[in-house]
């Protein structure tokens, strides 16, 4: 039911973005631009590019304002705003206590229940943010690991990695939809619907090419959420804590996931663990454990 629920509320999140970049669009182009005597409407290159902006960008900048909604929406969560159990405090009081040394509001913090050891961070600003861990994180590491962990999430909050990624993602789905009308436009002069089967089949293509680089970035976001947990609780307490999390993910998804059904990619976007080999690796948000504990072994 959670799933249906999950993909039902993606689908409406879709439709709402696309008319709402749609109408944002038409009154951007036919209307505001030509009153500061910019005017798109007459060349069809330009305007495709304009058009590639509002959606590339918009709707990377829709997600990332609604990504704490849908965080809430898509999971069994709750808010913890007066800590009662000892692990909450550890989660807690770690949250604040960083969030009050970097200057930043405080983040909600929540919880949600998973046997899979995880952890996330999201929000579109430092200051308007979110920690998440899941309760199979939180039972099963100890105080300083778990401390680590979540120093490690509010590393990303605190380096603006939302942000800076919704930028890259931003720019890519420019290139992606701009680069497929272009490619497609001389067949939908001629047979329009053949031109829009080749545009919608790039725009396939270049979005999995568009993910090297994104991915790429997101690993190195990775390595430097570790230095931050590293500085703020001890490389060590990082290094066991990636350690223990990657031996409780694979053992739970063996268990669990892989009965209903599930891969392991589908935990990739909030995965703190990862294990990707090969050419997989080029897709791979989070780079392998192995890799990470030695980068905190070798700090000076």
């Amino acid at each position: 039911m959670r799933g249906f629920k999950g993909i039902f509320l993606l689908i409406i999140t879709n439709i709402l973005i696309f008319l709402t970049l749609a109408i944002t669009g038409t009154i951007l182009i036919d209307v505001v631009l030509p009153n500061f005597g910019i005017d798109l409407r007459g060349s069809v290159t330009t305007l495709d590019f304009a058009w590639a902006m509002v959606f590339g960008f918009g709707g990377a900048f829709i997600s990332l304002f609604m990504s704490k909604f849908l965080a809430k929406r898509g999971m069994r969560m709750q808010q913890i705003t007066d800590p009662s159990t000892p692990k909450e405090k550890v989660v807690y009081n770690t949250v604040a206590e960083l969030a009050q040394r970097e200057g930043i509001k405080m983040p909600e913090v929540w919880v949600y229940w998973d046997d899979v050891p995880n952890a996330f961070a999201t929000g579109p600003t430092r200051n308007n943010a979110m920690v998440a861990v899941s309760s199979g994180l939180a039972m099963n590491l100890t105080d300083e690991e778990l401390k680590a962990v979540v120093a490690h999430e509010v590393g990303h909050i605190n380096n603006g990695d939302m942000m800076a990624t919704t930028l890259l993602q931003g720019l890519m789905n420019t290139f992606v939809y701009f680069l497929a009308r272009m490619i497609s436009r001389p067949l939908m002069e001629r047979n329009y619907w053949l031109g829009f089967a080749v545009y919608m089949a790039l725009q396939f293509m270049l979005s999995i090419l568009a993910m090297i680089p994104i991915c790429w970035f997101s690993r190195r976001r990775e390595f430097r959420a570790d230095a931050y947990a590293a500085d703020a609780v001890g490389a060590a307490s990082m290094a066991s804590a990636l350690q223990k999390i990657e031996v409780l993910a694979q053992r739970t998804l063996s268990s669990e996931h892989r009965e209903e059904g599930m891969s392991e990619d589908a935990l990739a976007t909030m995965k703190i663990h990862g294990q990707s080999k090969g050419f997989s690796h080029l897709f791979a948000t989070h780079p392998p454990t192995e890799a990470r504990i030695a980068a905190l072994r070798n700090r000076k």
